[in-house]
C-alpha cells in the first residue's frame, strides 16, 4: 500500500514542476538568439551536457542508488533511450512542421502517452479529473498554436515534410512522458529523485554528446552562440530537470507532464513581449484553457476519482 503523501508536499512538488516548466519555456526565445545553430545540435548540447551537470550534482546519490536504477534494467534502458531521442525529435518537428505545429503535437499529446503507459504498465487508472484538465490543456495548447501561427495553422510547402514533422512531434510527446514514467519507476521504488534524473540523463549523454562531432560546428561560433549554448544547457535543462525530478516524488507522470502544458503558455508570453510576435485574441483564450486546466489540478472536486493506487489496494 502506498505511503500518504501530505498536502504540502504535494503542492511543493507541483510548484517545482511549474517553476522546471517556466525555465523549459524561455527555450524558445533564446535559441531565437543563435537560429544559425541546428536544432540536433542544440538539442544533443542542451540534453547532454545538462545529464552531466546532473550526474556530477548527484555523484553521490548515484552512486548510493545504483543498485536500485540497475534493478529494473528494462526500464532505465528504455528511460534513457527516451532522454537521448526527445530533443533530436523534438527540435527536428519544429523545423520541418514549424514551432506552433511541432510545439502542439510534442507537449499536448505527452499527457496522454503518459497516462497510457500508467495504464498498461503501472495499471494505474487514469482519474476524471486528469480526464477533464486534459482536454482542457490541449484544447488551450492548439488554440495557443493558431494564436501564435500566421494566418492560421499553415501547412508547410511540402505536405511529406509536414507529415514527417508531425510524426517526429508525436516521437517527441511519447519520449518526453517514456522517460517520465521511467524516471517516477525509479522513485517508487525507493531511489533518490537526484539519482534517477541523473542516470537518465548520464546514460543518454553518452550517445548525444558524440553527435555533436557531425552537428556541432557553430555552438560556439561566437559569444552569442556559446551563451545561448549554455545557458541552454545548464538552466531549462540542469536546474528545470533537477525541479521536474523533485517534484516526481510526489506527482504521478501522467500529471506531472499535464502540469508542464504551462511550457508553450510561457514560450508564447516571452515571444511577445521579448521578441515581439503578433498574437491574435484566440490565443489568449488558449492561455485561458491552460491556466483553467492546471487549476483543476490544484484544487479537489467530489466527483474525481479516488487515489490511483486503491483499486490496486482493493
Amino acid at each position: 500500500m502506498e505511503k500518504p503523501v501530505r498536502a504540502n508536499e504535494l503542492l511543493k512538488g507541483m510548484l517545482a514542476i511549474v517553476v522546471a516548466s517556466f525555465l523549459w519555456g524561455t527555450t524558445g526565445t533564446a535559441a531565437q538568439f543563435a537560429p544559425q545553430i541546428s536544432p540536433l545540435a542544440i538539442g544533443a548540447f542542451a540534453m547532454g551536457i545538462g545529464g552531466v551537470l546532473l550526474c556530477l550534482n548527484a555523484r553521490k546519490s548515484l552512486i548510493e542508488d545504483a543498485r536500485v536504477l540497475l534493478a529494473k534494467p528494462l526500464t532505465f534502458l528504455f528511460g534513457s533511450a527516451c532522454v537521448a531521442i526527445y530533443p533530436l525529435a523534438f527540435y527536428s518537428a519544429m523545423r520541418l512542421s514549424g514551432v506552433a505545429i511541432g510545439t502542439v503535437v510534442s507537449i499536448a499529446s505527452a499527457p496522454l502517452f503518459a497516462a497510457l503507459l500508467e495504464y498498461f504498465l503501472s495499471k494505474r487508472p487514469v482519474s476524471l479529473k486528469w480526464f477533464i484538465s486534459f482536454i482542457f490543456g490541449a484544447l488551450g495548447i492548439g488554440l495557443l498554436a493558431i494564436g501564435k501561427a500566421e494566418g492560421a495553422l499553415e501547412l508547410s510547402a511540402s505536405n511529406n515534410k509536414q507529415i514527417f514533422g508531425v510524426t517526429l512531434g508525436l516521437i517527441a510527446g511519447l519520449t518526453y512522458a517514456g522517460y517520465s514514467w521511467a524516471a517516477k519507476q525509479h522513485i517508487d521504488t525507493g531511489a533518490n529523485s537526484k539519482s534517477a534524473m541523473a542516470g537518465l540523463f548520464g546514460c543518454a549523454a553518452l550517445v548525444l554528446l558524440p553527435s555533436l562531432w557531425f552537428t556541432g560546428h557553430n555552438l560556439f561560433a561566437n559569444a552569442i552562440h556559446t551563451s545561448v549554448s549554455l545557458y541552454m544547457a545548464v538552466v531549462p535543462m540542469f536546474l528545470g530537470y533537477l525541479l521536474f525530478g523533485y517534484g516526481l516524488r510526489t506527482t504521478e507522470a501522467s500529471k506531472a507532464t499535464l502540469i508542464t502544458l504551462i511550457e508553450p503558455l510561457v514560450a508564447t508570453l516571452f515571444a511577445i513581449f521579448l521578441i515581439g510576435e503578433v498574437f491574435k485574441p484566440v490565443g489568449w483564450v488558449g492561455m485561458t484553457l491552460v491556466c483553467l486546466c492546471l487549476l483543476i489540478q490544484s484544487i479537489k472536486f467530489p466527483f474525481a476519482l479516488k487515489r490511483y493506487g486503491r483499486k490496486a489496494a482493493a
